[in-house]
């Protein structure tokens, strides 16, 4: 497993732990309980096209929030309700990347979507969730370029 950042890492080895389709997908499942549509305080519908993942089949949005130390929170909107791995997907970025220092958000591999989902999802959803990890390491990359 690549270096991720601790909480990352440590989801990543539990969820690989997991040898059982059926509890892994369970797991996944409760993780999309947990995801928290973005706040109107930091973006009101309709949301912008600068903001949307692009090929997600589930209108996913993402929104970057510095923080003080130079760090970002990650916040998301999924307007598709039938979009559960999009929103185990935000949940996942948004609690184990917010926060983090950015070489280390910037360094995440698309890849990681394979680790946590396995590989039977549709091309069209690895598609979307790719590109969620692509925004959040974008927007990561895209401010540690305005510090040098």
């Amino acid at each position: 497993m690549a270096e991720y950042p601790p909480k990352l890492r440590r989801l990543l080895k539990r969820i690989g732990a997991i040898a059982d389709r059926q509890e892994r997908i369970q797991l996944l499942i409760d993780l999309s309980k947990r995801y928290r549509r973005v706040s109107e305080e930091i973006a009101r519908p309709p949301y912008g096209d600068e903001h949307k993942v692009p090929a997600c089949e589930s209108q996913a949005y993402v929104f970057p929030v510095p923080n003080g130390d130079g760090s970002l929170a990650f916040h998301f909107a999924v307007d598709n309700p039938q979009g559960i791995s999009a929103m185990a997907m935000a949940a996942v970025l948004g609690d184990t990347l917010s926060g983090v220092p950015l070489e280390q958000v910037a360094a995440v591999p698309t890849e990681i979507v394979y680790e946590l989902f396995g590989k039977e999802l549709s091309m069209g959803k690895n598609m979307g969730l790719m590109g969620m990890v692509g925004m959040v390491t974008g927007y990561a990359r895209e401010r540690l370029a305005e510090k040098t």
